[in-house]
C-alpha cells in the first residue's frame, strides 16, 4: 500500500490553499474498484483541483483488483473491521509525507476504518468523503429486492443478515454488519474522523441516523469541469452507469419499447448486460465502457441523460457532467435525484420502476426540441450555480482550514 507525492510546484495564489506561510499539504486515501466508476472519477478530479490551486497532495491508494470470488470477497469483507496492515500502511504514508490533513474516499474493503487510528495517533485530522451509504447499509444502496429498503438505517444492521444483502451472501452481510457495527460502537465516527464530506442533504440525514454526528458533517456536492457547451448537433438519449438492477435500466429498456425511434446509447457494464441486449429494441445501441472522454463526448452529444435509478443514486457523476454539457437530465423522482433535477427546468422527473411513465416523459420532451434545448439551458445554469470546479474548490479548502486550525 504505497504512499506517493506530488508536489505542487509555485506557491499557491490561493490563499485558503496555504497554512503558516506555505501550500497546505493533502494526502488523498482511495480503494480503486475493478469496475472504474464514478467514485475513482471523483477521486482523480479532486486530486487535479487540489494540485491546480497549489496544495501538495500525496496518495495512498489501494485496489479491489484480486478480489474477484466469492472466497476472496467474504475474507476481505471479514478483513475490513480492523486491519492492521491497513494501520501500518496509512502510518508509513503519514510518516513519509507529512500531511496537514488526509482526505479519505473509499476505504472498503481496504485498507478499512483502522486507517483513522493511524491519523489519530500521529494528531493528523482526517476527513471521509461518503460516497455512497456503507455506513447505515452493508450493501451500500439503500435498495433491496427490487426497492427502497431503510431496515438497518438508524440501527445495527442485522436485518442485512438474515437477507444476505451483502452479494447474496449471509456470510459476507455478517462481516461487513459487523464492520459496521463495530466502528458505531466503538465511537469511530465520533471520535477519530475530524468532517465527513456528504454529497446532498439526504445523503446528510442517512449519516446522522448511522451515528455521524450532525455537526461534523459538511454537504459538498460532486463536481466536473467545464467541457463546453456551445451549439452542437444532437441526437437521442444516453444512460451513463452500471447495468445492475438498482439502477433501473431493465425499466428504463422495457419503456424505451413505446418511444418510437428515439435512439438511446447505453454506456457501461454490468451483471444485467446480456439480459437487456436480449429485450433491446433496435433503437438501443449498448457501447460497453468506454474512456472517460468518449463518455463526455456521447454525453455531449445527447438531448438528454436518462436516469432510471431504483435505488438512492448519491449524485451520479454522469448528471454533473451532463449539466455541465447543456444537457438535460430525465430522472426517477426519488432522493436525492428529486432534489438534483428540477422539473421544468434543468430536466424531468418520472416516476420511479414505472415503463408506462418513462415512454410518455421521453415522448412528450421529445417531441417539443425547443423545450429540451431550454431545459439544456437550464442544466449548464444549474452546473455554473453549484456543480463547476472553483466553488467546489472553495468549499474543499474551507473544511480543510476547519480542522487545520491551531
Amino acid at each position: 500500500m504505497p504512499a506517493t507525492a506530488t508536489s505542487s510546484g509555485p506557491l499557491p495564489t490561493n490563499p485558503s490553499a496555504l497554512i503558516d506561510g506555505r501550500p497546505l499539504r493533502v494526502l488523498v486515501a482511495h480503494n480503486r474498484y475493478q469496475l472504474p466508476g464514478g467514485e475513482d472519477a471523483v477521486f482523480e478530479a479532486e486530486l487535479a483541483l487540489l494540485r491546480s490551486a497549489g496544495c501538495e497532495v500525496g496518495t495512498f491508494e489501494t485496489s479491489n483488483a484480486g478480489i474477484d470470488t466469492w472466497r476472496a470477497r467474504i475474507s476481505a469483507a471479514t478483513g475490513a473491521t480492523y486491519s492492521f496492515e491497513g494501520r501500518a500502511g496509512m502510518a508509513r504514508a503519514i510518516a513519509r509525507f507529512q500531511p496537514d490533513v488526509v482526505h479519505v474516499h473509499n476505504l472498503f474493503p481496504r485498507p478499512g476504518p483502522a486507517i483513522f487510528d493511524a491519523c489519530l495517533a500521529a494528531g493528523v485530522p482526517a476527513i471521509w468523503t461518503l460516497h455512497n451509504f456503507r455506513l447505515a447499509c452493508p450493501q451500500a444502496t439503500l435498495f433491496r429486492e427490487g426497492r427502497s429498503c431503510h431496515d438497518c438505517v438508524g440501527r445495527l444492521p442485522f436485518a442485512a443478515v438474515a437477507h444476505g444483502c451483502y452479494r447474496g451472501s449471509r456470510l459476507g452481510s455478517a462481516s461487513v454488519a459487523g464492520m459496521i457495527a463495530f466502528h458505531r460502537l466503538a465511537g469511530t465516527w465520533r471520535r477519530k474522523v475530524s468532517r465527513f464530506i456528504v454529497l446532498t442533504e439526504f445523503a446528510r440525514s442517512v449519516a446522522i441516523e448511522a451515528g455521524v454526528p450532525a455537526e461534523r458533517i459538511r454537504v459538498k456536492p460532486n463536481f466536473a469541469r467545464d467541457p463546453g457547451s456551445g451549439e452542437r448537433e444532437r441526437c437521442g438519449a444516453v444512460y451513463v452507469g452500471r447495468l445492475s438492477a438498482e439502477k433501473g435500466v431493465m425499466t428504463l429498456i422495457e419503456g424505451w419499447r413505446s418511444v418510437g425511434d428515439i435512439p438511446l446509447m447505453v454506456v457501461g457494464a454490468g451483471p444485467e448486460r446480456l439480459a437487456l441486449q436480449r429485450i433491446a429494441p433496435p433503437n438501443v445501441r449498448f457501447l460497453g465502457q468506454l474512456p472517460h472522454d468518449d463518455v463526455l463526448k456521447v454525453v455531449g452529444q445527447a438531448q438528454a441523460l436518462i436516469l432510471p435509478s431504483l435505488c438512492h443514486d448519491n449524485f451520479p457523476l454522469s448528471l454533473v457532467e451532463a449539466m455541465a454539457s447543456g444537457t438535460p437530465v430525465i430522472a426517477s423522482r426519488i432522493a436525492p435525484l428529486d432534489m438534483l433535477v428540477r422539473d421544468g427546468v434543468d430536466g424531468a422527473l418520472f416516476t420511479p420502476g414505472d415503463p408506462a411513465d418513462i415512454a410518455r416523459t421521453v415522448v412528450r420532451l421529445f417531441g417539443q426540441p425547443a423545450l429540451l434545448r431550454q431545459l439544456g439551458l437550464g442544466a449548464r445554469e444549474s452546473w455554473a450555480r453549484a456543480m463547476e470546479p472553483q466553488a467546489n474548490l472553495a468549499q474543499m479548502l474551507s473544511i480543510y482550514r476547519e480542522v487545520c486550525a491551531p
